[in-house]
């Protein structure tokens, strides 16, 4: 079976879940489970593995949320993966940006959810930007790909990469993130702050690199500026900031700049594969971290040893998978030679330290065997699969491939 294909099932096996699941929620995580799976088995396999981690995490963090869409949750999460898993493995232009709306539509939902009722207050505060970024994104998207170059391709650049700021809370586009973290339930918040941030910057770089052309070249820098705004913005509002939630609201913002850097090297297709490994990794640390640290706010706190790997892994500590991501990242804008970004990079990781250990101090706990700290620890595996399976040259091979079939030259 083909990808699509195989991914279609899935998608039936989700809907026949969400179904059955009004009259026995475990149904819905039961064909979430399956379904993303089957997904699985279409996509990547060290990618796959990752998003699948992810993924398990999420849906086992949904058990802590009140019953309100009586089992429906789980299958939006699956829904989000299987997106998140074939966006890995299609050219296909219009099937990106489904991939995209088909990641961001779900949010609408599970961000309103918490105990007691629905917020829809703040759904609706959430939903007006997601709207706006989604829309900013796909006229960006359209520009460039009937643009051959000059003014419609530096319009169509510039609004796609506002639309991505939008969406995934880069400075300055970042206003929504702190209130919505900080208001929000921190379950859906952990779905939004993790799986949700990992299709936009892949649609956004499938859609770019094969436009690569000598007017990208110019537009790096604007690109490299708001990296660097972000993680400075990120950086001291987290330091600034004394609410578990709006700290790692911050810390999202300053992490999706060190992602967006990664956007200079596209411009030369000989690094790109170092530029999307370190992203990818980046991103994988940040949602397994995001995940850990929200449901340890849930429940109060979790195993200190378990909170503290986890900012680690954040401040970017070797040989930890957070550690990776910037270190490819690093890579990757050396040898385009912003080295001036290089030292943003690596001055914000420093400043991230005070935070990071103040946050993982304030929700460490004692040992209890709950699913708070279940979910920890398979937060903290990932997060040391380095560790367990050194060097990640693995990881690195089979995204090089997977990337080359998609038409990045190496």
């Amino acid at each position: 079976m083909t990808a699509l294909a195989m991914t279609l099932l899935a998608l039936i096996i989700l809907v026949l879940s969400a179904a059955g699941s009004f009259k026995f929620r475990p149904l819905g995580f039961a064909g979430a489970l399956i379904a993303i799976l089957i997904g699985l088995a279409a996509c990547p396999i060290y990618y796959g593995i990752f998003i699948f981690l992810i993924a398990l995490l999420n849906l086992l963090s949904l058990a802590a949320l009140p019953n309100l869409i009586k089992g429906v949750d789980y299958s939006l999460v699956g829904l989000m993966t299987l997106a998140t898993m074939y966006v890995f493995t299609t050219r296909d232009f219009a099937m990106v940006l489904l991939a995209l709306v088909l990641v961001s539509v779900p949010t609408y939902i599970l961000v309103m959810l918490r105990e007691g009722k629905a917020d829809v207050e703040l759904a609706i505060k959430y939903v007006t930007f997601m709207v706006f970024a989604t829309v900013m994104f796909l006229i960006g998207a359209l520009i460039l790909l009937y643009s051959d170059g000059g003014f419609t391709y530096v319009m169509g650049y510039v609004l796609l990469v506002l639309g991505l700021s939008l969406e995934v809370g880069i400075a300055p586009l970042h206003e929504w993130v702190p209130d919505v973290f900080a208001a929000g339930d921190p379950i859906p918040i952990s779905i939004i702050g993790s799986l949700a941030k990992v299709v936009p910057f892949v649609a956004a770089l499938w859609i770019l690199i094969p436009k690569v052309n000598s007017t990208m070249v110019s537009l790096t820098l604007f690109t490299a500026v708001l990296a660097a705004i972000s993680m400075f913005t990120g950086n001291t509002g987290a330091l600034t900031s004394k609410e578990p939630a709006r700290v790692l609201a911050y810390s999202t913002v300053a992490n999706m700049g060190y992602v967006l850097s990664c956007f200079v090297v596209i411009a030369n297709p000989e690094f790109a594969y170092l530029a999307i490994v370190g992203a990818l990794l980046l991103l994988f640390a940040n949602a397994v971290g995001k995940i850990g640290f929200f449901n340890a706010i849930k429940g109060e706190g979790a195993y200190s040893p378990l909170m503290y790997i986890l900012a680690f892994s954040f401040i970017g500590v070797p040989p930890l998978l957070g550690f990776w991501g910037k270190l490819y990242i690093l890579l990757s804008i050396a040898k385009m030679q912003y080295f001036w970004l290089v030292g943003v990079l690596v001055i914000n990781s420093a400043i991230s330290i005070p935070y990071y250990i103040r946050l993982a101090g304030e929700l460490s706990g004692t040992w209890r065997p709950n699913l708070v700290n279940i979910i920890c620890i398979i937060a903290v595996i990932v997060t040391m699969v380095s560790v367990l399976f050194m060097p990640v040259d693995w990881f690195f091979r089979n995204i090089v491939a997977v990337a080359h079939t998609l038409g990045v030259v190496i």
